[in-house]
Parts: C-alpha cells; structure tokens; sequence
C-alpha cells in the first residue's frame, strides 16, 4: 500500500476548542484509522495557529506576552487528543523554530518567482476573519460571519501576493480535478469566484502596528500576514524544506476544513504552492457549520458546545459517534444536549450496546463456542468513507446493529435449543464481529471491547458498552 498524509486546518488558539473543529479533527481521525486498517503508512497532522492580530490584541488585554498567551492555549487544544481519542502523529505550532524559517523560505521562492511587491492599499477589514473583505462579502456593512465587530479601515504600505496571476491556472486546476474539492457545489462556488476574478491580496502588516507575526525576509518593518505563514504548517509538518526526500514521499496531501476556509485552502493556498515550484493539495473536504438549536455558536451568544466538556459527561466514544453519525458531511448540522442523549439512548444503549449484551448473555446462557474468524472493514463502509460520507458509513453499521435486533426478535432466539440455537448465535456473534471491524476507524474504544469479547472460544458477557442515561 502507500503513503497517506491528512492534515486538519489549524484552530486559532484565541478561544477554547469548540465543536465545531472537534468535528473537524474526528473526521480526519476516522480517515487516519480507516487508512491504516487498508494497509497505508498514515501521516495525520493538526496543530495550533499562533500569530495575529487576534492574538495579539487577547494576549495584551490578559496581560501576558503574545507567546505567554498562545504557550498557555495551546496545551487546551493538545487536551483533545486524549479527550476524543486521536491518533494524530504531528502536532505542529506556528510559533515552532523549523516552521518559521519555512515559512521564511517560501515567502522568498514566491518573491524569487515575482510574486511579491509592495504596495499602498486602504481595504475594509475583519480582524475576527482575519481577511480583508469586498463589499460584495459584506452584510449591511458588517462581516456576516463577525457581525457584531467593526470593520476596520486600513491604509498603509504592505507587501502583496499576485493573486490574479493565477487566475487560470485556478481554473485549469479545477477543471482538470473534478473531485479536488469535496463537495461538488463548493468546487463550484471556487470556480465562480476565481472565474470573476482575483485580487492580489496583502501578505503582510507593519510591525509598529503588529509585532505578532513572522518577520518578512531582509524587511526588519514587516511580519508576515498569519493567513500566508499558517498555511505553509500544511508542508513544514513533513520537513519541507530542508527534508526533501520525506516531503516528496508525502505530499500531496488530504486536506479537512470548514466552509469558512474554502477560499484560503482551495484558492489562496494553491495558488502559493503554485508560486513556489510545489505540487497542489491532492484533495480538501469543505465542511459546513455546527448550530445549536438553529442558531449558529458564538461567544457573545453564549451557545458554543465545549467538546471536552461533553466527553466528561458522556464519554468519548459517544461525541464521536454523535459527530460523525449524526452531523451531515457537507451541510450545516444541529446539536443540543436534548438530541445528544436522545441519540445516546437510542443508538448507544438501546442500539449497539443492548445488541452486544443480549447476544453475550445468550451465547454465555447456552455454553458457546466460536472459532476465531478474521474480519475486514466492509468495502461499502469503506467507499462511503473515503467519500468523506461519514454519516452514510455510520448509518450502514447501525443497520446491521438493526438486522441483527430483527432476527432475535423474529426467531425468538431465547426460545430456541440445540443445535438450532446454536447456529442462529454463531450467525450473531459473526455479525456483531463484522459490527467491531467496521467500527473501528470511528469508534476505536466500542470496537475494541466488541472483538474482545465475540473473538473466539467460549463467550462471556463483558461490562455494558453504554449505560442508558436516566431522565431527570
């Protein structure tokens, strides 16, 4: 098999992880596990975004210096990888040596190929974005994504990227890669925006104004815009550029990100690559957004879903699960604390769980003994997967946790004796294995203790894999 490289955007450290880039990093997790049970030599990296203008104005308004603030915050964001179970193998900051002076380095390939230049510009600009903005992007003047934030006006000197340049190259792209961005209507949405036009856009701000950044090559006045230096983590995590050798054996890469992101990865990104003399992403999956209760989270609204939080409630298996049964893979999705435990009773306790008990009791009641039977991933499953189908892969999993409810019922297994009984639970214990293999990209843990206890030999019931949660 190959080399497979899946990279999550990286989360801004200016507030603590939310939902929404938990869901972010369980998918790409669940593509990592899927790629290693085929056989493939994974690299999955995430890290932290540290540089900004955001971070900058929270770390003096906290009375701590920028690295203070963002060393302290990202520890909150490293908390994940136990707390949903993660199986990345790089965590990368922006603020790490190596990938500054990457950064540096390709900030001079793109200005040796002619595609740096200063320049003076006024632009309206959304710090919560981080981007400067059109009036065709705004909404009664203000960022819909920040409407409760001033724009701000700025006019100043800064270094610019040629953006238009790569107008057609963008669209060649495109065209030629009919699967380069997941899903299909978003790739349309970048080809009509590259294809109205492109603005060269500012890749860096005045030190005097904004000292938190990367410092530009041979301009002691300028550090990098965060946009440019946050999207070269995507090759510096695999030791570009002074490891050429393992760069060229990773990358291209898969890349994971949320509809907010989808003009910086699926355009800007390329078209720096491009500018470098470096091969393009190989995929990105465009995600849509996390509500509650139909109202999208905020921090002013007070609605924002702590991951972790949840888990410490519920358990880590069942926010996976919730995030990748429950979530629409390309769509907007909806999550309150009322639906979680719905969800939890219905699929978890009264779902999987319950399965896997009545099947052991049986098989333990009647002295059973199984012959260890090996099990791959089932194909369907597979496909839906690498698809970025999540939801559909999970569904096709829990039907066969509800074809195996049916034949119970349907032959009152209980009922049943000798050699009759045996062969319908031998049949059972054979699918709730096939339950295990498929669930062990997403649900790690409930896989585990599944194919421990149905392995082989004489079957005894384990622990209940999900207690059902009592109504107050």
């Amino acid at each position: 098999m190959g080399k497979f490289y899946i990279t999550t955007t990286l989360p801004y450290v200016n507030s603590k992880p939310h939902m929404g880039f938990a869901m972010e990093i369980v998918r790409a997790d669940a593509v990592a596990r899927l790629h290693r049970l085929l056989g493939d030599e994974v690299l999955f990296n995430t890290g932290t975004d540290e540089h900004g203008q955001k971070i900058y104005q929270e770390a003096l308004g906290a009375g701590q210096t920028p690295q203070e603030y963002v060393d302290e915050w990202a520890v909150k964001f490293e908390l994940l990888k136990s707390a949903l179970d993660l199986s990345y193998d790089n965590f990368i900051r922006t603020t790490n040596a190596h990938h500054v002076a990457a950064a540096q380095e390709f900030w001079r390939r793109c200005d040796k190929n002619g595609d740096i230049y200063k320049a003076k510009y006024k632009v309206k600009y959304c710090v919560g974005c981080e981007l400067e903005k059109t009036d065709s992007e705004l909404e009664d003047g203000r960022c819909p994504l920040h409407p409760k934030m001033e724009l701000e006006i700025r006019e100043e000197e800064n270094y610019f990227f040629r953006f238009s340049k790569y107008q057609r190259r963008l669209l060649d792209l495109y065209e030629s890669q009919a699967d380069f961005v997941v899903p299909g209507f978003r790739l349309e949405e970048m080809k009509k925006f590259v294809g109205n036009g492109l603005t060269d856009f500012s890749i860096s701000r005045l030190k005097t104004k904004m000292p938190w950044g990367v410092d530009v090559p041979d301009d002691p006045d300028h550090v990098m815009f965060v946009w440019f230096d946050a999207l070269v983590n995507y090759i510096s995590a695999i030791g570009w550029p002074e490891d050429e050798k393992r760069f060229n054996e990773w990358w291209s890469g898969y890349q994971i990100a949320g509809k907010d992101n989808l003009r910086q990865q699926a355009a800007m990104w390329q078209a720096m690559l491009m500018s470098a003399g470096l091969p393009t992403s190989k995929q990105i999956f465009i995600e849509g957004f996390i509500n509650s209760d139909g109202q999208k989270m905020s921090k002013s609204l007070g609605n924002v879903i702590d991951p972790i939080e949840y888990v410490e409630k519920y358990g880590t298996e069942a926010v996976r699960y919730y995030i990748l049964a429950k979530f629409s893979s390309f769509e907007d999705s909806d999550i309150t604390r009322e639906k979680f435990e719905e969800v939890y009773n219905a699929d978890l306790a009264n779902g999987v769980g319950n399965l896997a008990a009545r099947v052991s009791t049986m098989a333990e009641q009647t002295g059973l003994s199984v012959k260890t039977k090996e099990m791959a991933v089932d194909p369907l499953v597979v496909e839906e997967t690498t698809a970025w189908h999540f939801d559909q892969a999970m569904a096709m999993i829990w039907q066969k946790v509800k074809d195996a409810d049916t034949l119970i019922n349907e032959r009152e297994v209980w009922k049943l004796i000798g050699e009759e009984k045996e062969t319908v639970l031998t049949d059972l214990v054979n699918r709730l294995r096939q339950i295990g293999t498929d669930l062990q990209p997403f649900l790690p843990e409930t896989a585990k203790k599944i194919l421990a206890t149905f392995a082989g030999g004489e079957i005894k019931r384990g622990e209940n894999l999900f207690n059902r949660l009592e109504r107050k």
